[in-house]
Protein backbone atom coordinates (compact mmCIF):
# COMPACT_ATOMS: atom_id res chain seq x y z
CA UNK A 1 0.00 0.00 0.00
CA UNK A 2 1.79 3.97 -1.17
CA UNK A 3 2.27 6.18 1.98
CA UNK A 4 -0.67 8.28 0.02
CA UNK A 5 -3.16 5.27 0.40
CA UNK A 6 -2.12 4.25 3.85
CA UNK A 7 -2.63 8.54 4.94
CA UNK A 8 -6.22 8.22 3.41
CA UNK A 9 -7.10 5.08 4.75
CA UNK A 10 -6.14 6.39 8.09
CA UNK A 11 -8.24 9.47 7.97
CA UNK A 12 -11.19 7.66 7.06
CA UNK A 13 -10.92 5.20 10.04
CA UNK A 14 -10.39 8.93 12.28
CA UNK A 15 -13.54 10.02 10.94
CA UNK A 16 -15.58 6.75 11.45
CA UNK A 17 -14.19 6.40 14.79
CA UNK A 18 -14.97 10.16 15.73
CA UNK A 19 -18.55 9.73 14.06
CA UNK A 20 -19.16 6.54 16.32
CA UNK A 21 -17.59 8.79 19.62
CA UNK A 22 -20.25 11.06 18.94
CA UNK A 23 -23.33 9.21 18.46
CA UNK A 24 -23.05 7.63 14.77
CA UNK A 25 -23.08 4.17 15.80
CA UNK A 26 -23.45 2.87 12.29
CA UNK A 27 -21.07 4.01 10.85
CA UNK A 28 -18.20 2.36 8.79
CA UNK A 29 -15.77 2.79 5.98
CA UNK A 30 -17.17 1.57 2.38
CA UNK A 31 -15.42 -0.09 -0.41
CA UNK A 32 -14.24 1.24 -3.45
CA UNK A 33 -16.90 1.20 -6.43
CA UNK A 34 -15.11 3.02 -9.29
CA UNK A 35 -17.42 5.01 -11.24
CA UNK A 36 -20.41 4.11 -8.98
CA UNK A 37 -18.54 5.21 -5.71
CA UNK A 38 -21.10 6.24 -3.16
CA UNK A 39 -18.41 7.86 -1.11
CA UNK A 40 -16.02 6.92 1.54
CA UNK A 41 -18.03 6.38 4.85
CA UNK A 42 -21.34 5.12 5.43
CA UNK A 43 -23.88 4.90 8.39
CA UNK A 44 -25.97 8.16 7.90
CA UNK A 45 -28.78 7.42 5.74
CA UNK A 46 -29.02 10.20 2.93
CA UNK A 47 -25.53 11.92 3.76
CA UNK A 48 -22.59 10.81 1.46
CA UNK A 49 -19.16 11.84 3.44
CA UNK A 50 -15.86 11.73 1.04
CA UNK A 51 -12.88 11.94 3.26
CA UNK A 52 -9.66 13.82 2.06
CA UNK A 53 -6.04 14.00 3.59
CA UNK A 54 -3.85 15.66 1.25
CA UNK A 55 -0.92 18.01 1.04
CA UNK A 56 -2.33 19.69 -2.15
CA UNK A 57 -5.96 21.41 -1.46
CA UNK A 58 -8.37 21.10 -4.57
CA UNK A 59 -11.71 21.77 -3.08
CA UNK A 60 -13.04 21.95 -6.84
CA UNK A 61 -12.28 18.68 -7.58
CA UNK A 62 -13.14 17.43 -4.18
CA UNK A 63 -16.87 18.77 -4.40
CA UNK A 64 -17.38 17.71 -7.76
CA UNK A 65 -16.17 14.03 -6.82
CA UNK A 66 -18.68 14.25 -3.64
CA UNK A 67 -21.40 15.34 -5.53
CA UNK A 68 -21.35 13.10 -8.20
CA UNK A 69 -20.70 10.41 -5.66
CA UNK A 70 -23.77 11.94 -3.29
CA UNK A 71 -25.76 11.53 -7.11
CA UNK A 72 -24.73 8.14 -7.16
CA UNK A 73 -25.89 6.97 -3.63
CA UNK A 74 -29.33 9.21 -4.08
CA UNK A 75 -28.65 11.37 -1.05
CA UNK A 76 -29.74 14.67 -0.32
CA UNK A 77 -26.36 15.70 1.27
CA UNK A 78 -22.88 15.33 0.50
CA UNK A 79 -19.51 16.94 1.76
CA UNK A 80 -15.89 16.47 2.16
CA UNK A 81 -14.15 15.68 5.13
CA UNK A 82 -10.69 17.17 4.75
CA UNK A 83 -7.67 16.87 7.24
CA UNK A 84 -6.79 20.20 8.49
CA UNK A 85 -2.94 20.15 8.47
CA UNK A 86 -1.05 19.86 11.82
CA UNK A 87 -4.41 18.57 13.38
CA UNK A 88 -4.95 15.01 13.89
CA UNK A 89 -8.46 15.00 15.08
CA UNK A 90 -11.40 15.30 12.63
CA UNK A 91 -13.31 17.40 14.70
CA UNK A 92 -10.50 20.11 13.77
CA UNK A 93 -10.82 18.82 9.91
CA UNK A 94 -12.83 20.80 6.95
CA UNK A 95 -16.27 19.61 6.32
CA UNK A 96 -16.74 21.32 3.12
CA UNK A 97 -19.89 21.19 0.61
CA UNK A 98 -21.92 23.07 -2.12
CA UNK A 99 -24.40 26.17 -1.20
CA UNK A 100 -26.73 24.17 -2.71
CA UNK A 101 -26.12 20.92 -0.50
CA UNK A 102 -25.67 22.87 2.37
CA UNK A 103 -29.44 24.71 1.81
CA UNK A 104 -30.66 21.40 1.61
CA UNK A 105 -29.36 20.04 4.83
CA UNK A 106 -30.62 23.50 5.93
CA UNK A 107 -34.17 22.66 4.91
CA UNK A 108 -34.11 18.73 6.09
CA UNK A 109 -33.38 19.78 9.75
CA UNK A 110 -35.98 21.90 9.62
CA UNK A 111 -34.17 25.26 9.49
CA UNK A 112 -35.65 26.75 6.37
CA UNK A 113 -38.43 26.11 3.94
CA UNK A 114 -37.71 22.67 1.27
CA UNK A 115 -35.98 25.28 -1.82
CA UNK A 116 -38.10 25.14 -4.78
CA UNK A 117 -37.31 22.23 -7.26
CA UNK A 118 -35.68 24.59 -9.72
CA UNK A 119 -32.93 25.21 -7.36
CA UNK A 120 -32.21 21.41 -7.07
CA UNK A 121 -29.26 19.98 -9.25
CA UNK A 122 -30.78 18.78 -12.51
CA UNK A 123 -29.11 15.27 -12.14
CA UNK A 124 -30.61 14.48 -9.04
CA UNK A 125 -33.71 12.13 -9.27
CA UNK A 126 -36.84 13.47 -8.36
CA UNK A 127 -39.92 11.65 -7.89
CA UNK A 128 -42.59 14.30 -7.89
CA UNK A 129 -45.37 11.88 -7.67
CA UNK A 130 -48.30 12.92 -4.87
CA UNK A 131 -47.41 11.41 -2.04
CA UNK A 132 -44.77 9.85 -2.73
CA UNK A 133 -42.01 9.77 -0.07
CA UNK A 134 -38.35 10.47 -0.37
CA UNK A 135 -36.26 8.05 -2.16
CA UNK A 136 -37.27 4.48 -2.10
CA UNK A 137 -39.73 4.30 0.55
CA UNK A 138 -42.95 2.84 0.07
CA UNK A 139 -46.00 4.98 -0.93
CA UNK A 140 -47.92 6.50 2.32
CA UNK A 141 -51.86 5.57 3.24
CA UNK A 142 -52.66 9.17 3.18
CA UNK A 143 -52.31 12.23 2.27
CA UNK A 144 -48.99 13.99 2.51
CA UNK A 145 -48.74 17.20 4.83
CA UNK A 146 -45.40 19.26 5.10
CA UNK A 147 -44.72 21.38 7.84
CA UNK A 148 -42.14 23.88 8.14
CA UNK A 149 -41.55 24.88 11.98
CA UNK A 150 -38.90 27.46 12.72
CA UNK A 151 -36.01 25.55 14.57
CA UNK A 152 -37.47 26.85 17.79
CA UNK A 153 -40.39 25.23 17.49
CA UNK A 154 -39.34 22.09 17.05
CA UNK A 155 -39.99 19.91 20.16
CA UNK A 156 -36.87 18.39 21.79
Amino acid sequence: MSASKRKGTAWESAIVAYLIANGVPRAERRTLAGAKDRGDIAGIPGVVIEAKSATRIDLAGWLDETEAERRNDLASVGAAWIKRRGKASPGQGYVVMTGERFLRLLADAGYVPQPPLNDITPADPIDTTPGRPHRDEPPLDRDVVNVHLPAHDIPA
